[in-house]
């Protein structure tokens, strides 16, 4: 089996490189990444593109078709990852989250390989009230990023032949990574509360969110993966996480300051409605891989976020302005004249 990743120097992919080692112990695998957040390490014992047979530096946009000859599958994480970068770069957003993808996939198609793994996100549910929304009901984006996902799929659907496409609708992610981000809900909460002893919610603490550890996520791939185009059909769309997973923002911020000493939780009851809410229904994906559900809790990964945070000697209470938030450093990479506002290397 000969795999590649892309965008596997990211938050995501140091779990699915390792993962996909432990589970194809003798798998050709490659990564591909501009190497925005190469530096980011955070804890990590050992470089995780160790575990490669090849890292390849270059970028999604410019990934030549040729090069894909061989692979068996190509597992997409390639992207401009959140809402704040989408915002500030939204150009840039459509052209690599949605553009880029595309034609990644239909060259992959042309090459013979024979499945395309597309990380989505349930993000595309937007403002969506009442019950946890399934797959095929309406979509309903409020950020360029989710805006991006629902193109790239229906992109995707489009694409001929018989390559197995399957796009994971991910919950939010979360939990410890080599490459840790923390402007992510739960690992946002788990930082405050080591650094200041308060977890400090923007909003009203009344949004829905569903959550997936890294390491769940990484389980989730290998499925797509490797699953039979009978299961699910050639092209798939399904929601990734399980449905007891579905929180409020503020369960997320007790759960955290429960775990956290002498932590308290300030809410801000007098903030706008957050638009961005919604539950999901997971079942489709519980009766298409039970044997890869997730298996972490929510007391798991905050568990292993704390560990690994109090193990990286990390105090910063300004965070929210650092290394750790993506944005940040892409702003830096710019100040610095490394990128260029399209977020090409200089």
């Amino acid at each position: 089996m000969k795999i590649l990743i892309t965008g596997n120097m990211g938050y995501v992919g140091p779990a699915v490189v390792k993962h996909l080692r432990q589970r194809f112990p003798h798998a050709v695998l490659h990564g591909y990444d501009t190497g925005y957040f190469a530096h980011c390490l955070t804890g990590a014992a050992q470089f995780p593109e160790r575990l490669l047979d090849l890292q390849i530096y270059g970028d999604v946009r410019t990934l030549p078709a040729a090069s894909l000859r061989g692979y068996d599958a190509v597992v997409h994480l390639a992207a401009i990852s959140n809402d704040p970068m989408g915002n500030r770069f939204a150009a840039v957003t459509a052209a690599i989250n949605q553009d880029a993808s595309i034609a990644l996939a239909r060259a992959a198609a042309a090459a013979g390989v024979g499945h395309f793994v597309f990380a989505s996100s349930c993000s595309v549910y937007g403002v969506a009230a009442g019950r946890p929304k399934r797959e095929e009901d309406e979509l309903n984006p409020v950020t360029a990023y989710a805006t991006s996902k629902i193109g790239t799929e229906r992109g995707l659907a489009d694409i001929g032949g018989d390559m197995v496409v399957t796009c994971l609708r991910f919950a939010t992610a979360c939990g410890m990574s080599d490459r840790l981000r923390l402007d992510l809900v739960l690992n946002d909460f788990v930082a405050c509360a080591l650094t200041q002893r308060r977890i400090t919610v923007l909003s009203d603490g009344t949004p829905w969110r569903p959550l997936i550890d890294v390491a769940d996520m990484a389980r989730a791939i290998e499925w797509a993966a490797t699953r039979d185009a009978d299961n699910g059909g050639r092209f798939l769309v399904v929601n990734a996480g399980r449905n007891e997973a579905n929180y409020q923002v503020r369960d997320l911020a007790h759960a955290v300051a429960s775990t956290v000493s002498q932590c308290e939780v300030d809410i801000n009851l007098a903030a706008p409605a957050d638009s961005r809410s919604y539950q999901v229904d997971f079942g489709r994906y519980a009766e298409l891989a039970p044997d890869h559900l997730p298996r972490l809790t929510l007391a798991d990964s905050i568990n292993r976020l704390v560990d690994g945070l109090a193990g990286m000697g990390f105090a910063d209470p300004n965070f929210r302005n650092a290394a750790l938030m993506r944005l940040v450093v892409l702003q830096g990479h710019i100040e610095h004249g490394r990128l260029t506002e399209d977020l090409t290397w200089l």
